[in-house]
């Protein structure tokens, strides 16, 4: 059965769509853009190709589908920006096999005016064919949150902006198999900006609270106890909650030398988020110094790698530099996390606690990074000698809190 779809990077935001589009029905083709694009497990492969995915046997397939949809991931680039690398070349690919009346949708996050500006050329000069006219260009942000129970593709509403109202309703005709609600925004750049007002909205927000524990910390204030009540007001307040750092797949952006203005707000939340791992390795060695040991030769277990409780992915997990920090201090690290079966600092293998309890009572400090929902923390913080807790997850008074 020839596909309707082609996802075109299968990692953070490709992968979600394309088992949503499987779950809708929808015949999906899977088209990788490179060794970085995280992999499917066995386990997710086989129930997508019972739903009718498949994977591109190579790129001539993409020529065959109806809407195309480029998810390449978008690192920060060297000046600040958006390394557009992975998606420049998925574009290049999709082009020298589009056909027309095909509907493309870029869903990676960019900056505004990349999916008009960048990727339209790449696409019109590849295919010969034009953007508006013979085929439509759309923009979708992609709102992918992975181990959420509560919303999925399904029930969260999808934002499309098109070239033209065309383009537009093109693209929602599509989104609309997919889930219960399309919002159309004016256009490309619309769309565009309000990925990146959901990804600032996030880092300004928890930087917010990061700063707040630890004037609480100097204060005596417990932070935890303030955001419980807080967040009983029902208007005006959402609640973040503090933590180690900030990881995922989402870039705050504050478009230094892209844009007429800078959001200084931004780059302050990026500072501000930047030293929390610095941060907790201070209160790590200053709990050691309380109870007469010191960071050098101290055996610090780390419980939770990745950046989000109950998934796999390490991208820009704040674990990785609060691990470097403790090693620079001449502590023993040694990590646990069920999703996480080895790890890597610093090119060197980091030792993995087979047996949780055991490890928790023979570290000097163990450090919750993560809240996956496997751990008993009531009972670690019963078998830990001493327990540094940066989610405020620990019942109170089980665990130091950040």
């Amino acid at each position: 059965m020839p596909a309707d779809l082609a996802v075109i990077g299968l990692g953070p935001y490709g992968l979600p769509l394309a088992q949503a589009a499987v779950l809708a029905g929808v015949p999906t083709l899977g088209y990788r853009t490179g060794p970085e694009t995280d992999p499917l497990t066995p386990s997710e492969l086989r129930r997508m190709l019972s739903g009718g995915f498949r994977t591109a046997a190579g790129p001539a397939e993409l020529g065959r589908v109806r809407t195309a949809v480029i998810c390449a991931p978008t690192a920060p680039g060297a000046d600040g920006g958006l390394d557009l690398t992975q998606v420049e070349a998925a574009a290049r690919t999709l082009a020298a096999h589009m056909r027309p009346h095909i509907t493309v949708v870029l869903e990676s996050p960019v900056r505004p005016g990349t999916t008009e500006d960048f990727l339209r050329p790449i696409l019109e000069h590849g295919s010969g064919l034009r953007a508006g006219r013979d085929f439509h260009l759309a923009y979708s942000p992609s709102r992918a949150d992975p181990g959420n129970r509560d919303f999925t593709p399904a029930n969260t509403p999808k934002v499309i902006g098109g070239l033209t109202p065309a383009c537009t309703e093109s693209a929602a005709a599509f989104y609309s198999r997919l889930t219960d609600k399309v919002v159309r925004a004016r256009g490309l750049r619309e769309a565009e900006t309000v990925q990146l007002l959901e990804a600032n909205f996030r880092h300004v927000n928890i930087a917010l609270v990061n700063e707040m524990a630890v004037l609480c910390h100097d204060l005596g204030v417990d932070v935890w106890d303030v955001i419980r009540c807080a967040e009983t007001k029902p208007f005006g307040f959402q609640a973040f909650r503090p933590g180690p750092g900030v990881g995922g797949h989402s870039v705050p952006q504050d478009l230094t030398g892209h844009a007429p203005r800078s959001l200084r707000m931004v780059e302050l939340a990026r500072q501000v988020n930047d030293q929390m791992p610095r941060y907790v390795v201070q209160r790590a060695a200053a709990l050691l110094n309380e109870h007469g040991k010191s960071a050098r030769g101290a055996r610090v277990l780390l419980l939770g790698v990745t950046y989000k409780p109950d998934v796999a992915d390490q991208q820009a997990t704040p674990a990785q530099e609060i691990a470097t920090r403790l090693m620079s201090l001449g502590a023993s690290v040694s990590y646990h996390d069920p999703h996480i079966p080895s790890w890597n600092v610093l090119g060197r293998p980091v030792p993995r606690a087979d047996s949780l309890y055991e490890a928790a009572a023979d570290a000097d400090l163990t450090i919750l990074l993560q809240q996956h929902r496997t751990y008993d923390l009531q009972g670690l913080s019963v078998k830990a000698q001493l327990m540094l807790d940066t989610r405020g997850a620990a019942p109170a008074g089980a665990a130091h809190r950040l």
